[in-house]
């Protein structure tokens, strides 16, 4: 197998297979036959990391344009500490990245949020099969490229470095067993983050974080090694490390991404059948995340929603209710209680207390309607009716983690960069690998900025690479 490379991929997901594809357009304006691989640690039918199992919201307005309130909130969210100049670049940039996709066999559609949806300005974008879209897509087009290839169950063990301190290949073990070297003069480290690695959860999140369940299976490889090898390369960190992003799920399903996200429209009990969140806050993707969080710090990872007909018969609510599991169901509260192993006089209490707390108003499901509760805390701020109408129905739900915060820092050209700042000459990240969100995670933006900075990276690189060969002409 050759060994001598123009670019290497670590990861095959969004960020990983948007570099590849971006450096063989961009070496083919060129006039040069590119070597390319791409390294994949699962088989290729459990390819694409996070990808492959996402539904890839883009948080984008109608004219496919980032949402104009994004760089406002990442600076409010983040105590001014996320990296605006990047920011700035995924506004430039995301028109190209949507073209980029579509150019290369990703279907998108566009459609406004059913329920109301401040989180990603108005509307919503997504590929039509979701993530797994984006990772066939993509791939078919890497196969299609003369001299790249996509290499499967291979996994990166360390960078290989130059004299000078430049990155110029990647150590990787393949099914073998064995190590080998492909050199390169340039790698993109697009391998996720350590949400697959307990030791690593366990280290920034505490003892407890090793026991976050996934919310989806192949996220078990992404065990934080792009991080590591960046690290050991010279490069800083950047983002919030004992911080993740985390969501609402269904522990008794085995489905991905297996999440609940209808709370606004009932109550959340904990184990011991009290309210803990104010479940009207704000809308659920704005709020899901925290929601999930307080779940799994505060709550002993249990949970439950408890709603009545009035939940199940709200308009486009299936939408947003992805478990396949059905709600569990009783003709009242206190038989309802046992099947979640809760005490029935406790919810019966709970359920009670917050009927009679429920003011008045007209319920609307699809704006924030102001119907609140009063006298009661938590409060519920919105979308607060009473539940009353049987057969009563909840949902057991814990929170699963879908990627960590903390990650490489790299600019806004998707280079890798020192704790100085400095460049590492070769080196380039991009996706979850990268550190960006501190503190909390507004929606819609992780499989986007992954693609964008992705294809930034491969076209940075590709371009470097011309510039290096005019010079040996010279």
């Amino acid at each position: 197998m050759d060994s001598n490379y123009d670019l290497v991929v670590i990861g095959c997901g969004a960020a990983g297979l948007a570099a590849a594809v971006s450096y063989a357009e961009a070496a083919a304006t060129q006039e040069h036959r590119a070597r390319i691989a791409v390294l994949e640690r699962a088989t290729k039918e459990n390819r694409g990391g996070a990808t492959r199992w996402t539904s890839s919201w883009f948080r984008i307005t109608e004219d496919r344009r980032l949402d104009p309130n994004f760089i406002g909130q990442m600076e409010a969210v983040s105590g001014g500490r996320a990296d605006l100049d990047y920011c700035r670049t995924l506004e430039r940039e995301v028109p190209g990245t949507l073209d980029f996709l579509e150019r290369h066999g990703v279907a998108l559609i566009y459609f406004k949020q059913p329920f109301p949806n401040r989180n990603t300005g108005g509307g919503l974008g997504m590929p039509a099969r979701g993530g797994l879209g984006i990772v066939d897509g993509l791939a078919a087009a890497v196969d299609g490229v003369n001299g790249a290839e996509i290499q499967y169950e291979t996994e990166a063990v360390r960078l290989s470095l130059s004299a000078d301190g430049g990155v110029d290949g990647v150590v990787v073990r393949g099914r073998n067993g064995m190590p080998r070297t492909l050199n390169s003069a340039a790698v993109v480290i697009a391998a996720g983050g350590f949400e697959g690695s307990p030791e690593m959860l366990a280290r920034h999140l505490g003892s407890r974080g090793r026991d976050l369940p996934l919310v989806a299976p192949t996220l078990e490889n992404n065990r934080g090694d792009g991080i590591r090898m960046a690290i050991e390369a010279g490069a800083g960190t950047a983002g919030q490390f004992d911080m993740f992003h985390g969501e609402p799920a269904d522990p008794r399903s085995r489905k991905p991404d297996a999440v609940v996200y209808a709370f606004p429209y009932g109550i959340v009990v904990n184990r011991h059948a009290r309210r803990f969140y104010d479940e009207g806050k704000d809308s659920f993707d704005a709020t899901f995340e925290e929601f999930a969080f307080e779940i799994w710090c505060n709550q002993e990872q249990k949970a439950f929603l408890i709603g009545d007909q009035t939940t199940l018969a709200i308009e486009h609510v299936d939408k947003i209710i992805l478990t396949d599991q059905p709600p569990l169901a009783a003709a009242t509260i206190g038989e309802l209680a046992p099947l979640l192993g809760v005490d029935p006089t406790a919810l019966e209490r709970t359920v009670a207390e917050y009927n009679a707390a429920v003011g008045p108003g007209r319920f609307d499901a699809h704006s924030r309607d102001g119907k609140c509760t009063r006298g009661i805390d938590p409060p519920k701020s919105n979308w607060a009716f009473p539940l009353n109408s049987p057969p009563f129905i909840a949902w057991p739900l814990t929170c699963a983690i879908t990627f960590t915060f903390g990650g490489i820092r790299t600019d806004d050209s998707a280079r890798v960069v020192t704790p100085a700042g400095q460049t590492i000459p070769g080196l380039y990240a991009a996706g979850e690998v990268t550190g960006l969100y501190y503190r909390r995670y507004p929606a819609g933006t992780s499989v986007l900025r992954a693609a964008t900075f992705g294809r930034i990276a491969g076209a940075h690189a590709a371009s470097a690479k011309a510039g290096a060969r005019r010079a040996a002409r010279r």
